[in-house]
This record gives structure tokens, C-alpha cells and sequence, in this order.
């Protein structure tokens, strides 16, 4: 494919014609295909339909002997709590198993500290405050902080994460409250932080002694190839400086069984899973312990964790390399756009020249 502008007008014609061409035999298919993002597919669904065997109810009860189907153990069952610390790399007395949503974990947790405070004056009594959000970020992230009114300021995103050079002037300004972000294989890019970057952000002095970083980490094993990506864990970078209390982590696996029936972690330093605790003992009685046990039980060890994974691998792979492949076949040449090759997660972020991505989503819709 030559470059347009060096087209001649005649060519130009005929290269819109044969476009139009192309468009209008994919639209004559009359697809109707469910791209939603992040979405797992039936197939996805299904490696996890073993969970749901009723033998679970013969048998109700946790390692401590607790029955499961009662009130009580607002922070989770025992061994789903060693399950979300497995995935976090925390012990599990750091980690309070919850609902099925990391997302309600993050937007409960931001209210806390809007209404309580974390260690310090409320945000909400506070005159002036704002959230540092790597862009591209997630969007639901931009909701939360937006739903509380409080003010975000892009940073942009590198190939080895953030920039740490703004972050680092930012963090000077005691209004500066903290920061949301996911760190591995970022939503929509597929990047990951590495390690330098996640030890910069752990020696981080911010002035603002209430400083947070919500440090989202949905995909912490959804790798695509046998060869992973590692995070460096942020509570042992954080050990080093005395920073623990900076960081929340959250983890779901919404992406690993079922998205609206899986479950959902919070990770945190013990003084904060300590304030997080007596906030929630307000709040809830308890979770879904029953589901709890299920997980527990199914993924009975990080063996298990990884073989269930290779099996989503297996049929995300292909879809990725197929995806990859037609961008670099049509669009290759003629600098039209540049797209990510992430190593895992959910997401393929194509960025097109300015001004077209809105007819290039509305020509998607249109064509199914």
C-alpha cells in the first residue's frame, strides 16, 4: 500500500472504490459480532463450568470448620484468602476476599478515604484534591474518580510505564492524593511496568501524607505465551522505602471463571487491611461464602492457577495473532496507524491518524 498523499488523484478514486468495495462485501455478511472489551467468550465460560458441581453443598464447610452457609467471616474464607494472596504474592492475613468485583473493591475504598479519610482529614473536608491516571487508561477508573468529583491529571504512558519524571514533580504538591492505574498489561494498551518504574513508584515521598495508589491488577496471569511478563510485587519494592501503606491492591477473577460470579480481593498492609476491616464490619455481615469455597477448592494450588490459565491462552492466542497479522498485512505501509503486540491481557490498541477514530468505530458498527 503506497502512502495516500503521494497518490495521484486518479489513483486516489480508485483506491476508494476498491475500499468501498472491501466495506461493503464485509457488510453485506450481515454480522452481528459482540465486541465488547474485556469480554470472555462462551468458550472462555465454559473451562470453569466443572466449579458449579452441587458436591460443594455436601461438604459446606471451610479448612476452620466453618460452615459456609451461615453469616460470619466478613474478611473471607481462610483459603480463599491464601488464593487472592497467591495472585497477589501476599500473605493471606494481608488480603480480605469480597464480592465478585474488583471494580466495586476500588470505587468502596475511594469512598472510604472520601468520607473517612485514609490516616488523615477526610478528602471530602479537604479543600483541594486530585488523582494522578495514566492515559490511555481504564475508563471506568476516570468514572469513579469523576463520580466523587475529584479532578485527574493525565501522565502520560511509556513503554516501561508512566512517566515517573511528571509523577515525580506531581507528587510534590500535597493535594496530590495518589494514583489509579493497572500495571500489568494495562487496559487498552497491554503494557506492562517494569521493574525500574514499580521501584520508582515505591520510593515516591509524596508531601501528602494521605497519599494512595490504587494499583489495579486484573490480568496479574493472563499471559498469552509461555514466556511471561513479570511485575515486580509492589509491597516488597514498597518494603524497601517504608511505603507500604501507599498501596491497595485489587484482584479479581472476573477474566479466570466468571465475570459477575467469580471473586474479588483487596490487598493492602496490615494497618491499612485494619482500617479497611473496621469500615466493612459496618458495612457488610459477609460475602458469598459458598462461591468463596468454590474457587478455593477448585484452584487448590498456583499449578492449578497457571493450567487454567494455559487453557484461556490457548483460545485467546490465535484471536490475538489473527488480529495482529491483518493489521500488519493492510496497514504495515503507508504510516495509516500503529498498534500495541502485547504478552497478555485482554486488549489490542490500534491508534489511527487524528480525526478518524470516530468514523473508523461508526464504519465497525455499521458493518456488525
Amino acid at each position: 500500500m503506497q502512502d495516500y498523499h503521494s497518490l495521484s488523484q486518479t489513483e486516489r478514486e480508485a483506491l476508494r472504490r476498491d475500499l468501498q468495495a472491501q466495506y461493503d462485501a464485509i457488510a453485506a455478511n450481515n454480522l452481528k459480532l459482540d465486541m465488547s472489551r474485556g469480554k470472555p467468550g462462551a468458550d472462555q465460560l465454559a473451562l470453569s463450568s466443572a466449579m458449579l458441581d452441587s458436591a460443594l453443598l455436601e461438604n459446606p464447610k471451610a479448612e476452620n470448620g466453618f460452615d459456609c452457609r451461615n453469616y460470619g467471616l466478613m474478611e473471607g474464607v481462610p483459603e480463599t484468602r491464601a488464593l487472592l494472596g497467591r495472585l497477589m504474592d501476599l500473605p493471606p492475613e494481608q488480603v480480605i476476599a469480597s464480592g465478585n468485583s474488583s471494580l466495586t473493591l476500588m470505587f468502596d475504598y475511594i469512598a472510604q478515604c472520601v468520607l473517612f479519610g485514609a490516616g488523615g482529614i477526610p478528602w471530602a473536608k479537604q479543600e483541594k484534591i486530585s488523582f494522578l491516571c495514566p492515559v490511555p487508561g481504564y475508563d471506568r477508573h476516570f468514572t469513579i474518580l469523576q463520580h466523587f468529583g475529584i479532578p485527574m491529571i493525565p501522565i502520560p504512558m511509556r513503554e516501561e510505564g508512566p512517566d515517573m519524571a511528571l509523577i515525580t514533580q506531581y507528587v510534590r504538591d500535597e493535594t496530590v492524593k495518589g494514583m489509579i492505574c493497572v500495571p500489568k498489561y494495562s487496559n487498552p494498551e497491554g503494557k506492562t511496568f517494569s521493574e525500574a518504574v514499580v521501584r520508582q513508584i515505591a520510593a515516591l515521598k509524596p508531601a501528602a501524607k494521605d497519599f494512595r495508589v490504587i494499583w489495579d491488577n486484573a490480568y496479574c496471569v493472563h499471559d498469552l505465551e509461555s514466556e511471561t511478563v513479570p511485575l515486580l510485587n509492589i509491597f516488597e519494592a514498597a518494603s524497601e522505602h517504608g511505603t507500604e501503606d501507599h498501596f491497595v491492591e485489587v484482584t479479581s477473577f472476573s477474566k479466570i471463571t466468571f465475570p459477575g460470579a467469580g471473586i474479588a480481593g483487596i490487598g493492602a498492609s496490615p494497618a491499612n487491611i485494619a482500617a479497611i476491616s473496621a469500615r466493612m464490619n459496618a458495612q457488610t455481615i459477609s460475602a458469598d461464602k459458598l462461591n468463596h469455597l468454590r474457587h478455593a477448592r477448585y484452584f487448590a494450588s498456583s499449578d492449578a492457577i497457571r493450567a487454567h490459565m494455559q487453557k484461556h491462552a490457548a483460545i485467546l492466542r490465535p484471536k490475538f495473532r489473527t488480529v495482529l497479522k491483518r493489521f500488519e498485512q493492510d496497514l504495515s505501509d503507508g504510516n495509516f496507524a500503529q498498534w500495541t503486540n502485547p504478552k497478555g491481557g485482554y486488549f489490542i490498541s490500534l491508534n489511527v491518524p487524528n480525526g478518524c477514530a470516530k468514523r473508523t468505530v461508526e464504519l465497525c458498527k455499521n458493518a456488525g
